[in-house]
């Protein structure tokens, strides 16, 4: 067990998540706020503000963003099969080609256009390298989902794990 000490409680961490995890499976079960707080012993206050920390709207619109992608193709037909509105994938090449055809000016204003473009949807999935996601989390406003497909800087195309998009995508759209 992890410990860690706050004034003078000593908390365990392993305690706190497996109460967290009992907690979300009870109400993935059905269970309503107040019947898992009396089963547990907690404030049902608590559980609605957990489920609120935790929350991923299931948004009506969502926007999906990747590069350097190698299976470019098996996730635009994922994206395509859940019904995402809008994605922008790119390979390595792409990349330094999308870069490259453009003058400062014009490159400025077009990721300004993107940047726009991607604050009409309700949640992105963005799928690019550990540094990247977090610039693209720091331009966007709206729920961001991750998914980190390598160590920043990436020179090569990379596979994006189909399954966790499946699985991301599946609970997203219910």
């Amino acid at each position: 067990m992890d410990f860690i000490r706050i004034g003078d409680k000593v908390i365990s961490r392993t305690k706190v998540n497996k109460e967290i995890d009992e907690i979300i499976k009870l109400r993935s079960m059905g269970l309503s706020q107040s019947d898992v707080g009396e089963k547990l012993g907690i404030e049902r206050t608590f559980i609605s503000r957990l489920e609120g920390l935790g929350e991923i709207r299931k948004g009506q619109s969502i926007g999906a963003v990747g590069f350097p992608i190698k299976n470019k193709q098996e996730v635009k037909n994922i994206l395509k099969e859940y019904g995402v509105e809008y994605s922008l994938l790119m390979s390595e090449d792409e990349r330094n080609d999308f870069v490259n055809q453009r003058n400062g000016q014009q490159f400025v204003n077009y990721i300004m256009e993107l940047i726009n473009k991607f604050r009409e949807f309700d949640t992105v999935i963005v799928m690019a390298s550990d540094n990247r996601n977090k610039i693209i989390k720091g331009m966007l406003d709206n729920q961001i989902i991750e998914i980190d497909i390598g160590k920043s800087p990436l020179k090569e195309d990379v596979n994006v794990d189909l399954d966790l998009l499946n699985e991301i995508l599946r609970v997203l759209k219910g």
